[in-house]
């Protein structure tokens, strides 16, 4: 990270427990370069023990990596993060729409039989990823199971957390895949919109949809960081975990930069 972009991150950081109190001694290596270790694996898509010199050993690395997926940390932060990228787009931290949709991506051969599964519409062996987010693109939820998992039964435990979480959260666009009994659960459940936004059947080649093409742009986003091109982590939890900490990266450098209103 800069400077500039340490400058934003630093005041959003969760604060240790030996800080406020609650016990244990204060960590060997400083969180920035932690940070930077994590980011350069998420982004170059390098093994955990082939983390470079120049940073913190890697079982170190992993160990606050392990620390901040068990314990929600890392989804904290991004939270934070994400709020504070709103604000300075002149929205509400609290989103009230947001757009679903899923990617299927290839496993590594470390990625259990418990855990993977063939799309027969993708035509791949692997995970899906089920997403919500923002109108800004940003992450407001992300799930992963096997590929072979369905988008409509995913999407009803993904929109429960991200109802739960976000609650000003009144409408979500999803494409024709999750239309059903889906549509009805979300309104009488969640008390939720989800507007199905379909695709013409005389539309010829690539034509660009409303609202659906913002969590593309997130996708697109993901297949850019080595580490999410193809999905390597033996748990789910793992998987989850990257794609928070490259939306953290992303959401750093944007911070960062200077915003194109204020010179």
């Amino acid at each position: 990270m800069t400077d500039a972009e340490w400058a934003v991150v630093r005041p959003l950081l969760p604060v240790p427990g030996w800080l406020r109190g609650r016990g244990g001694q204060p960590e060997a290596y400083c969180h920035r370069a932690i940070l930077d270790a994590i980011h350069y694996l998420v982004d170059n898509g390098i093994k955990w023990r082939a983390m470079p010199a120049d940073f913190p050993p890697w079982d170190r690395v992993y160990a606050f990596f392990r620390r901040w997926r068990d314990h929600a940390l890392v989804k904290e932060f991004h939270d934070r993060l994400r709020a504070r990228v709103r604000e300075r787009e002149g929205r509400d931290a609290e989103p009230t729409a947001g757009v679903i949709d899923s990617q299927s991506v290839k496993a590594a051969a470390v990625v259990g039989s418990d855990s993977r599964g063939f799309d027969g519409g993708k035509l791949i062996n692997g995970r899906k990823r089920h997403v919500v987010v923002d109108t800004l693109g940003l992450l407001l939820g992300v799930t992963v199971t096997a590929a072979d998992t369905g988008d409509r039964a995913a999407a009803q435990v993904l929109l429960g957390q991200v109802t739960d979480a976000h609650h000003r959260l009144e409408l979500v666009w999803a494409d024709g895949g999750y239309t059903g009994n889906l549509v009805g659960h979300c309104l009488t459940v969640l008390a939720l919109v989800l507007a199905i936004v379909k695709r013409s059947d005389d539309m010829r080649g690539f034509v660009i949809l409303p609202k659906r093409w913002i969590v593309e742009r997130l996708f697109a986003h993901l297949m850019r960081t080595r580490r999410l091109a193809r999905d390597f982590e033996r748990r789910t939890t793992s998987a989850e975990a990257m794609i928070y900490w490259s939306m953290i990266l992303l959401m750093t450098r944007r911070l960062a930069r200077p915003h194109p209103e204020r010179g």
